[in-house]
């Protein structure tokens, strides 16, 4: 975990290439830099491996950090048909309203772990649309999903179309210089310890090192007077 605006590396956490753990390390990371430095995230970059609603859930409810991430989506279809985009939210009715102007409803229960409440639309309704082909050609009538996290989604999707996302956007590169600089001036191209424990050694003294890179050019340098 990096500290953008002034290039400094918080935390190391070494995990597997699997975007689960990475995401479980990033909470962990977020939550000793809370307890340790007494340092509270205003808002955190990352790319779409942190993008799951869940984890934006987490950020903005339960830690009220804005999350500058990108959101992690596969709800448009490849087969043509309207994707959940096409449906436009009432906030205030808690109802969607499809392209054809019906409205779809929920009756509260739950699915996929309790994480996703499914929002359906009248049989009657879809069987006399005209959109119908187009919409569910396949089924009586047309659902659309909705995670109880959308709300921290629909945050992440503003933030990345606003000004501020596109600053976050560019400040993302310093992280990737950091991680260039770890390979290519630190030669930790490769980890020469092994197993979690010789992994998290490592890029702990790798950190460290690099910390201290930074350090010694935000500290000036004395002024020597001749002898």
């Amino acid at each position: 975990m990096i500290d953008v605006n002034h290039g400094i590396i918080v935390d190391v956490e070494a995990t597997t290439a699997i975007r689960q753990a990475e995401v479980l390390a990033a909470k962990r990371m977020i939550e000793r830099s809370m307890e340790r430095f007494d340092l509270y995230p205003a808002r955190l970059l990352g790319d779409s491996a942190y993008g799951s609603a869940e984890m934006l859930g987490w950020l903005v409810y339960e830690h009220g950090i804005e999350p500058h991430v990108t959101v992690f989506d596969k709800s448009e279809r490849q087969d043509g048909t309207f994707s959940r985009d096409d449906f436009t939210y009432d906030h205030a009715g808690d109802v969607y309203y499809c392209p054809g102007g019906k409205m779809l409803t929920t009756t509260g229960s739950r699915i996929n772990e309790g994480a996703t409440l499914r929002y359906r639309a009248s049989k009657y309704d879809c069987e006399a649309c005209r959109l119908k082909p187009r919409c569910c050609p396949k089924e009586p009538a047309r659902y659309v999903p909705r995670s109880i996290y959308e709300g921290a989604r629909d945050m992440a999707r503003q933030i990345a179309r606003s000004w501020e996302g596109q600053v976050s956007r560019r400040l993302r590169k310093k992280i990737e210089m950091l991680f260039a600089h770890l390979k290519r001036i630190l030669k930790l191209d490769r980890l020469r310890l092994r197993g979690p424990s010789g992994a998290r050694d490592e890029f702990l003294l790798a950190a460290t090192a690099q910390n201290l890179r930074k350090l010694a050019k935000l500290i000036p340098a004395p002024n020597l007077q001749p002898a």
